[in-house]
């Protein structure tokens, strides 16, 4: 479906025609981005004040984090085994398998309790999606972006590998240590695809999934905390065909999921183009999705609903984002869907 050239001319500004004021300028001399994000960023959070605390935040590196695989041991012993090895950690309280790093003797990808299957190296935020997506076991999920394992492996995890998990993702490198990832942590019940996922619909057949995980290739900047040139790689030509690349793939899954089921989109990215804008173009396309209440306690924020001057779409304001300076995590944006029968 060719989208582009489908919506009024004055969305397309969000792109190309802001230009940054020269306070905004000024921040990101300061803190080293190209001015547009500054810009953007000050008209979704409301103030330069609170877009400073932020660039401050993203100047802290971002702890390690684990996921804690209990399907191959307990969080207990893991973090108990860990600790004897000169490990200091520390729960993630609003994470049911969380574990932060506070200090390591040696790397976390190199302990016996790693190459045992024990546990994944994941940010945060990046555990959210699949809790919230809530995998049952003996359903039919399909991951769209599933490599190098991440959300692939939580979805096994939390169905104690009794879930059928369509993994697929386009890159061959990123596959191949998506099936490292499931041999070294206990999984079967996979299927591995190497496929552009927006071509899905068409092999699979639509209608098809229980659940639907989408967490989308994006332009990286919720995670500047670890890699410090997203402050500068990506220009507003790039977020633009990165936005529509990730409103066709959600596009795809919604056609992929069965009537009344769930579509979780995520996109690790404070960019309202990358998350509420393509909720909102979503709902302006298709009348067959709604949007659930994402909420998760502990952390996050609703969703930004007027940005840079455009009104959108009230029902983004039920999708969740999380900010580095308020939740000590990166920036990620998470939404709900049901597919309408």
């Amino acid at each position: 479906m060719e989208l582009k050239g489908i919506f009024k001319d004055e969305d397309e500004r969000v792109f190309f025609s802001v230009s940054p004021s020269r306070s905004s300028a000024r921040l990101a001399e300061r803190y080293g981005y190209k001015p547009y994000i500054v810009e953007r960023l000050a008209s979704a959070l409301g103030s330069l004040e609170e877009v400073e605390e932020l660039l401050e935040w993203n100047e802290i590196p971002l702890p390690e984090t684990i996921r804690c695989n209990d399907y191959l041991t307990t969080c207990s012993r893991l973090y108990e085994s860990l600790a004897q090895k000169g490990f200091r950690l520390s729960l993630v309280p609003w994470l049911p398998h969380g574990i932060e790093v506070i200090e390591a003797p040696i790397s976390v990808g190199a302990t016996h309790e790693y190459l045992k299957g024990y546990y994944y190296i994941q940010d945060p935020g990046s555990m959210l999606p699949v809790y919230i997506l809530e995998p049952g076991e003996g359903e039919l999920i399909i991951d769209m972006a599933a490599a190098p394992g991440g959300k692939a492996t939580q979805i096994l995890q939390l169905t104690r590998d009794r879930a059928l998990l369509i993994a697929a993702d386009i890159s061959r490198r990123r596959m191949k240590a998506l099936r490292s990832h499931m041999q070294r942590m206990g999984f079967k019940s996979y299927v591995a695809l190497r496929v552009d996922s927006t071509t899905l619909p068409s092999k699979l057949g639509r209608g098809v999934a229980d659940k639907v995980l989408l967490d989308a290739p994006s332009s990286g900047e919720g995670i500047i905390r670890k890699d410090p040139s997203r402050k500068t790689s990506r220009d507003p030509k790039d977020l633009y065909e990165i936005h529509y690349l990730q409103l066709r793939l959600l596009l795809a899954a919604v056609d992929l999921a069965r009537d009344e089921g769930i579509i979780v989109y995520a996109a690790c990215s404070t960019s309202p183009e990358e998350g509420e804008l393509v909720i909102d173009r979503l709902l302006r396309l298709r009348r067959d999705v709604e949007v659930l209440n994402t909420r998760w306690e502990g952390v996050g924020s609703r969703g930004v609903t007027e940005y840079l001057g455009l009104k959108l779409d009230e029902e983004v304001a039920k999708c969740l984002r999380l900010w580095p300076h308020r939740d000590g995590t990166e920036g990620f944006f998470i939404c709900k869907l049901r597919k309408l029968g």
